[in-house]
């Protein structure tokens, strides 16, 4: 079954790309449109654009570019159903189907297949938590020893597996799901030898579904509730297509709206601490589900909040050997701090215990920088000992040094020199010592990095002391510019000029000009017998000639929703504007500054003339060339007589365009 044209076109209508692309990024309102740090690509500072007048959003980084339903697509790695399918889901648009043909069904996204399985078997936990009498004994019985009420339970989908064996898989393969598609979804395990025999990997557990960003569930977490040694207390789905563990975090769904309203997440270790404190009325919290934290799950937090606070149990031992993993949070430019629970106490256990008012009291006061508390916890660790208090000293600088901004590791320097009692300058130097070291470390290419993997980056522009100068490499916190790639040293003049000529047509071509004359018209009209080099601009002049014959002139909607990506991707950088020209200083000062429609007629003539002469200049480079290689006298003059008329036409245009002429 496929989605109908008429309700495709009923999404389309409907979804509005500021609040779909909020749902997975933290926007910023910057003029008439919206940015952010792309959650494509890794980056600092915000080079993502969102246009809420033609519905599309654009990053200058790394090129993605495309509407509502391509972010979907890209950014959760589904296919155009699928990425229908959530937006008409979002927006309540009731879905009506066609039947497709037995080819366009073989060519399905596995993917799509895997989010159906798994969605069916979130139901199907759910209706055994509910509705039969070992998941209402057992299952409801234990998240009410937990203090969860109905509500969070239905928010966070929670269910039960009963301790049978298949009844899962029994129940799938009634209603016309595969062994195959269970086994790759992780909820079938084979039995030795068999493809289609095999046993529920879930079983006698309650079931805490784990959600991506868009809200899909892509994978499990059960825990078993009778003591038995032999099964491990927590058991997670396995890696399968569509979850990759240390790409997620458990309730990143349901908190991303808090997190990025409140400027804070806090994080956390397991399921249970995160449904607590939803229950608790705190939801801007998510959990690493036990893995260690990875450098995509931070860039995950961060496209909603740059301030992460992590909440840890008393166990000291845990702490001292997580310390290191956080240096990441810093590489990425994140601000972490950490909260220290009593002996003996989770944020699970803690919240139950005093209260959520009490809670959030415990996190304000207990909240420490993540420098400020490695700090005290090592120097307390290391006592009076001179060697153990210098290894102390490299540990902390090692950690500053990781923080990418120069003026928040020049206060954590000065800050960090009065709790240790030790020269500001001395760290600062010691610092400099390990950027020198890491400089002259092989670069991550050459200890056989795969190509576009992101690897981390060095801190750049930490405060120097006089002891020596910077190696050239800390001099800017401005990455190198990206080397010209073969296809943009080749291009020409004329390339550009074409690019140009497109891009009003595109843009402009139904815009009139005087009443019964478009941009198209007359653009046309001037450069009879002119064909574009680039491919293709050349495909998108013979379509806007083609249409105007039958005296259809084509439209900037059409090449935005084009088939052809590139066509799609050109329009849409066309569109969108890297820069916003400031109010501030238009409006203080009453400067008029006429948009490009006040002056299409203008823009249009010039367009035009800079075509031609880019055009000409072309014709007068191949007379050059044949002047080399002309062989008589003759040959000669005519090439030359050739050269000068061309060279006449070039010296009218540039008068005319106000070029200064040699």
């Amino acid at each position: 079954m496929r989605i109908n044209p008429e309700t495709v076109d009923r999404i389309k209508q409907t979804a509005d790309i500021v609040e779909v692309v909020g749902d997975f990024v933290s926007l910023k309102k910057k003029g008439a449109n919206y940015s952010a740090c792309c959650p494509f690509h890794n980056e600092k500072s915000p080079s993502f654009n969102v246009n809420p007048v033609r519905q599309i959003f654009k990053c200058f980084g790394c090129g993605a570019a495309g509407d509502a339903i391509k972010f979907v697509m890209d950014i959760d790695g589904v296919g155009y159903g699928e990425a229908l399918r959530y937006l008409a889901n979002k927006y309540q648009i009731e879905i009506q189907e066609e039947e497709v043909t037995d080819e366009e069904a073989l060519r399905q996204n596995t993917r799509d297949s895997l989010y159906i399985i798994l969605n069916f078997a979130k139901n199907f936990y759910q209706q055994q938590l509910h509705e039969t009498d070992e998941g209402q004994s057992v299952g409801i019985s234990y998240f009410r020893e937990r203090g969860f009420t109905s509500d969070i339970q239905k928010k966070f989908e929670l269910g039960y597996s009963t301790d049978t064996w298949d009844a899962l898989t029994k129940e799938a393969l009634q209603k016309g799901y595969t062994a195959d598609i269970l086994s790759k979804a992780g909820l079938l395990i084979h039995k030795e030898g068999s493809q289609t025999a095999g046993y529920d990997r879930f079983r006698g557990r309650v079931i805490f579904p784990i959600h991506n960003v868009a809200g899909k569930v892509i994978a499990f977490g059960a825990r078993i509730l009778k003591t038995d040694k032999s099964q491990p207390k927590y058991l997670n789905s396995p890696e399968t297509e569509v979850y990759h563990k240390s790409d997620i975090l458990y309730g990143i769904y349901q908190a991303k709206n808090a997190i990025r309203q409140l400027e804070a997440c806090y994080l956390v270790e397991g399921y249970t601490d995160v449904v607590s404190l939803h229950q608790a009325g705190i939801e801007n919290v998510v959990a690493s589900s036990g893995t260690s934290l990875t450098t995509e799950q931070i860039r995950l937090i961060g496209r909603f909040t740059p301030n992460i606070t992590i909440l840890y149990d008393g166990d000291m031992a845990g702490i001292k050997a997580a310390l290191r993993g956080l240096d990441l949070v810093l590489e990425e430019g994140l601000n972490v701090s950490i909260v220290l629970f009593p002996d003996g106490e989770d944020p699970d256990s803690y919240v139950r215990r005093v209260g959520a008012e009490a809670f959030k009291e415990y996190l304000k006061k207990a909240s420490r920088d993540f420098i400020t508390f490695k700090t005290e916890t090592l120097l307390q660790d290391a006592g009076n000992d001179p060697f153990r208090l210098a290894a102390v000293i490299g540990e902390v600088v090692n950690s500053i040094i990781k923080i990418p901004d120069a003026i928040k590791r020049q206060v954590f320097f000065h800050r960090t020199s009065e709790m240790m009692k030790v020269d500001e300058q001395m760290l600062i130097s010691e610092g400099n010592k390990l950027l020198r070291k890491l400089h002259t470390q092989p670069k991550p290419q050459e200890r056989g990095n795969r190509p576009g993997n992101f690897a981390p980056q060095g801190p750049q522009d930490i405060p120097f002391s006089d002891d020596g100068p910077p190696p050239d490499f800390f001099e800017s916190e401005s990455p190198a510019a990206p080397e010209e790639t073969d296809e943009q040293t080749q291009r020409t003049k004329l390339y550009y000029q074409e690019e140009a000529f497109i891009r009003l047509l595109v843009l402009y071509g139904a815009n009139e000009l005087e009443p019964t004359i478009s941009v198209c018209a007359y653009v046309l009209g001037e450069i009879q017998g002119i064909d574009f080099k680039d491919p293709v601009f050349h495909h998108l002049l013979t379509l806007f000639r083609e249409n105007f014959g039958r005296q259809i002139v084509l439209q900037t909607d059409y090449f935005q929703n084009h088939h052809e990506s590139e066509i799609r991707d050109l329009t849409i950088s066309w569109l969108t504007s890297k820069y916003e020209l400031s109010s501030l200083w238009t409006e203080k000062f009453e400067i008029y500054v006429p948009s490009e429609i006040d002056v299409l007629d203008k823009s249009s003539f010039i367009n035009i003339l800079r075509l031609k002469k880019a055009f000409i200049e072309e014709k007068m480079k191949i007379c050059m060339e044949d002047l080399k290689k002309a062989t008589t006298e003759e040959d000669e003059n005519a090439i030359m007589n050739e050269y000068i008329f061309y060279k006449g036409i070039s010296m009218a245009a540039a008068k005319e365009l106000g070029s200064v002429i040699g």
